[in-house]
């Protein structure tokens, strides 16, 4: 098999994970916002040097079957409220109310004042509807009609509003009809699945064909395949801008089910700490909560989505007293210009100018070696915006900073998880492994799992996503007949769809559904149980394997005192390992610090960690 290469684009770093056949190799990158290609290619060019490859990119790109691809912009957009102003048109005061309740602070930031109700107004009236929306600075609009006819009207509509604005003309106004992106959703549903896919398309449809361009240069053997939020994978002309929403902690969230079930953990939460948010996911018998209609940031859309919440919690969030306490994020300084220590121009204190100062993190080794840290401007970012601000000394700024940090992200736990006991918690993303224990101890759990690939480990999870596409099409009754051309029908659809993928469709698994009712009340049952009254919908469902990343044992064999590689200057003095030169078996007690290439695992007082048989660290609070 030739090399099979997963990407996972964050706010502030660039994750890969590639996978030959016999050994993953992996590499990061910092994310350049302006154009996202350029760390693309750059994580690719790290890639090769990991590999040891002398062709060249060119060599590298061709000898590449599958690039997999996603990517935390669309979340940290959501996040941060950085995209386009969107214009909305409805048929009705009452969809405009039921929008604004589901997610008034969203929707005052995607839309404001911008929408305009047209339920009986003529095609004049609309098009000068829309006239009045552009003015008001929306550059990007959403059509959602209310009623039994909403299809058809948005579809006689289309026609009036592209004769007004020729899309050949640079004066014409990007237009979606909420029924062709979401037909047979409830209007809430479409309202907002049309406002956020508006909202992201512009970003994500510039880069992503920018990318599968310049990977064509380089003679990429086939098309680029973005990772959904639903766990699958498809090409980039067949995949919807909301699909990214959340695609890079879904990835995440996929390889913590793998690993949880490869050490038995049931019930357990996963925090995946990048540069800007914090994702977490509830795990309940091994599978976090998927949700057939899913929601982002209270706004309910028609697609389904797994319960993977953001926090605007990372080490690149800016730190700052408010009122008295320190206050972690929203905004985050990214990578340009990054934390202070990056010595790019950022001035805020963040996480990793606390945990630089604390000692966690090696000014020197940080980054692999690629980024040196400055100590000074971190010093000069944590008095300015912290101890002087709370009249303390540098160290208790330092401990409070933490203690903030740390507090945020175990709220958000106990908010999701409950009073119920977890298993475990896995703590992975380039900051995760350095807040785990504190963040554990918290919460009241007990044992937390460090992967080796923590600080890729979403591009890790990718490895495991199949290429998926799903096909729907209307009928007005199940009957044999109906069923029959509408399978046909769906048949040539997808075997043309997995075609573009490179596969025929004889070689893929296929699973047909009936989705019967409309709206919220729409449930899929098997084609073989459905009634031949009901109306709805035939689905296909088409899932191609791919090869994935083997797992060693679980279990660490015989037990062993870690060799101690050095001491780092932390918290008084701890004792450092290099997680490259520890055997399975390898333990010791805390507190100390674990080393990766790309992340540290500070473990506190009263844990011990141990090498698995996977080389992932296992971190257990004595007497527990």
């Amino acid at each position: 098999m030739g090399l099979l290469v997963n990407i996972d684009n964050g706010g502030t770093l660039t994750d890969i994970c590639a996978f030959d056949g016999e050994k993953v190799v992996h590499a990061k990158t910092v994310t350049t916002p302006h154009d996202l290609t350029e760390c693309l290619m750059n994580g690719l060019q790290a890639l090769g040097e990991q590999l040891g490859n002398e062709g060249g990119l060119t060599r590298l790109v061709a000898s590449i079957d599958h690039l997999r691809y996603s990517t935390t912009q669309g979340t940290n957009a959501i996040v941060q409220r950085k995209g386009p102003r969107l214009g909305l048109l409805v048929s009705n005061d009452v969809q405009i109310e039921s929008a604004k309740a589901a997610a008034p602070d969203l929707f005052d930031a995607l839309v404001g004042d911008r929408f305009a109700t047209i339920g009986n107004a003529t095609e004049a009236q609309v098009i000068q509807a829309v006239r009045t929306l552009i003015a008001k600075g929306g550059s990007r609009l959403v059509l959602c009609l209310d009623g039994k006819a909403a299809a058809q009207v948005e579809s006689d509509l289309r026609r009036a509003l592209y004769a007004a604005f020729p899309r050949h003309l640079l004066g014409a106004v990007p237009l979606l009809f909420s029924t062709d992106l979401a037909p047979g959703a409830s209007s809430q549903r479409r309202i907002w699945s049309g406002l956020i896919n508006a909202f992201l398309h512009p970003s994500m449809e510039q880069f992503l064909h920018h990318a599968e361009s310049r990977l064509r240069q380089h003679r990429t053997r086939n098309p680029l395949l973005v990772f959904r939020n639903d766990g699958g994978s498809t090409r980039v002309s067949r995949t919807i801008a909301l699909h990214t929403y959340s695609s890079g902690p879904r990835g995440g969230a996929v390889g913590a089910a793998i690993l949880a079930d490869h050490y038995g953990f049931e019930r357990f939460v996963s925090i995946d700490i990048g540069g800007t948010t914090t994702d977490l996911a509830l795990f309940e018998d091994g599978k976090v909560a998927e949700r057939r209609f899913g929601e982002v940031e209270g706004a309910p859309i028609a697609f389904p989505l797994a319960d993977v919440p953001s926090i605007a919690a990372g080490g690149g969030s800016i730190l700052k007293v408010v009122n008295g306490a320190i206050q972690v994020g929203p905004e985050s300084m990214g990578a340009l210009p990054g934390p202070a220590c990056f010595a790019r121009g950022g001035t805020n204190a963040t996480l990793t100018d606390i945990m630089l100062l604390a000692g966690i993190l090696d000014p020197d080794s940080f980054f692999g070696g690629k980024l040196a840290l400055d100590v000074e401007r971190a010093k000069n970012a944590v008095r300015t915006h912290i101890a002087e601000p709370l009249d303390i000394d540098l160290d208790a700024a330092i401990q409070a900073a933490i203690d903030a940090y740390e507090a945020k992200v175990t709220g958000a736990i106990t908010g999701l998880a409950g009073e119920q006991g977890l298993d475990a918690m896995l703590a992975f993303g380039g900051a995760g492994p350095m807040s785990a224990c504190g963040i554990a101890e918290k919460a009241g759990i007990d044992r937390v799992l460090v992967p080796r690939f923590a600080a890729v480990f979403s591009a890790f999870g990718i490895g495991f996503s199949p290429i998926r596409h799903s096909h729907s099409h209307p009928v007005e009754a199940f009957s044999a007949e109906a069923i029959d051309a509408a399978k046909r029908l769906l048949e040539e659809q997808a075997g043309r769809a997995m075609e573009s993928e490179g596969f025929a469709l004889r070689d893929c698994q296929t699973d047909w559904q009936a989705v019967i009712g409309q709206g919220d009340a729409a449930h899929s049952k098997p084609l073989s149980e459905v009634s031949p009254d009901a109306s709805g919908f035939v689905e296909l469902h088409v899932v191609r394997d791919m090869p994935s990343i083997g797992l060693g044992l679980a279990a660490a064999g015989q037990r062993h005192e870690a060799p101690t590689a050095q001491a780092r200057s932390a918290m008084g003095g701890m004792p450092l390992y290099r997680l490259e030169d520890l055997q399975p078996g390898a333990t010791a007690t805390g507190p100390c610090l674990v080393e990766e290439q790309f992340f540290t695992a500070w473990i506190r007082p009263d844990w011990r960690f141990t090498v698995t048989g996977n080389h992932d660290l296992l971190i257990e609070r004595k007497g527990a």
